[in-house]
């Protein structure tokens, strides 16, 4: 197998996709260290330890290899972003989607740095043959590769630098049992309660250079689904309806305007939120549906609807999910009745 000296930051292909000034903006708004980091307290309060105490032996040994999981947009790569900093580490950035091959890890591993922060993003998806070289390099700092072929071939270990992989996934329950061993520290990042996301609401508007008044504020932390991404999302937009309707300032009339343009209502449901519910209420009343069954009614992946659709919806009470299939609850019925 042969290896390929790589570029210091590897970058996932979906990057390409965005629009470069966006990617520049939401660089700015994420902080880089736990201070300016929002909520998640018990998270913070782990990690600042476990941090302090590989600074405090000065021995050269790394931070263990950290987990985080939760639903998206909460901030994990926030958080890894946020670990390097605190650790003084350079990081690279990489997706489990993006290392085809063993030769893609391996190129990535001969290329760090003792203390390097390797951040992979939707680790679950890694492929199994990827997945078993990282084995050894995370436990034992190894690498194994295989040079030439047939009766020639032969194995050689190469000695890795001690780095620490931070790992984000959507899905823990997808992790390989071996892989998800190797990780020392592993945190659940939790959905952020109200005053947090008014916080992170204020913080955006500030960064952006916008006066938001206080009503604004708790009108719009109210829709953002508990979730910074959406959160920071919504600020932008309403920005913008701001900057062409209005002076610049974002009050409560302004945001209610602008969240009425996006059919976003009083639980932070958007239109494909309530077409899911509708369309399951109109096919199947009140008896359970199958995940790939709502994926078919909606045209929608039944990974985005796991994901993505269904977190809130099952801490609203909107969603139950039942051994025979997900129903919608009365309490979605009676928000969709007063919508109509």
């Amino acid at each position: 197998m042969a290896i390929e000296r790589s570029t210091e930051r590897v970058v996932d292909i979906n990057d390409h996709e965005e629009d470069a000034e966006e990617q520049v903006f939401e660089k700015s708004l994420r902080p880089t260290t736990f201070s300016e980091y929002i909520g998640q307290e018990r998270l913070k309060t782990n990690l600042k330890l476990s941090i302090e105490a590989v600074k405090k032996r000065n021995d050269g040994t790394t931070l263990d290899h950290v987990l985080l999981y939760g639903p998206p947009g909460l901030g994990k790569t926030t958080m890894a972003n946020v670990i390097a900093h605190e650790l003084n580490a350079n990081l690279k950035v990489t997706s489990g989607p993006a290392i085809e091959r063993a030769g893609d890890l391996a190129s990535i591993l001969t290329n760090l740095q003792d203390g390097d922060v390797l951040f992979i993003d939707e680790i679950h998806r890694l492929r199994r043959v990827v997945e078993e070289i990282l084995y050894s390099a995370m436990e034992d700092y190894k690498l194994d590769i295989v040079i030439g072929k047939g009766p020639a071939a032969r194995s050689v270990r190469l000695d890795l630098p001690h780095f620490t992989v931070i790992g984000a996934t959507t899905r823990t329950g997808a992790l390989a049992g071996p892989l998800r061993d190797r990780f020392g520290i592993i945190h659940r990042l939790e959905y952020y309660k109200l005053e947090e996301i008014q916080q992170i609401v204020s913080r955006t508007a500030n960064l952006l250079g916008k006066d938001i008044s206080p009503d604004a504020t708790e009108l719009l932390a109210t829709r953002c689904r508990l979730t910074p991404r959406i959160a920071n999302r919504l600020v932008k937009r309403v920005r913008d309806y701001a900057d062409v309707n209005g002076d610049g300032v974002i009050d409560k009339k302004i945001t209610q305007e602008a969240l009425d343009l996006m059919e976003i209502d009083e639980f932070g449901l958007d239109p494909a939120d309530r077409n899911m519910l509708e369309l399951m209420l109109d096919n199947y009343g009140d008896r359970p549906v199958g995940l790939t069954t709502i994926a078919a009614l909606t045209g929608d992946e039944p990974t985005t609807i796991e994901e993505y659709y269904e977190p809130y919806l099952l801490q609203l009470g909107l969603l139950e999910r039942t051994p025979k299939g997900r129903v919608v609850t009365v309490k979605a019925r009676e928000h969709l009745k007063k919508k109509k």
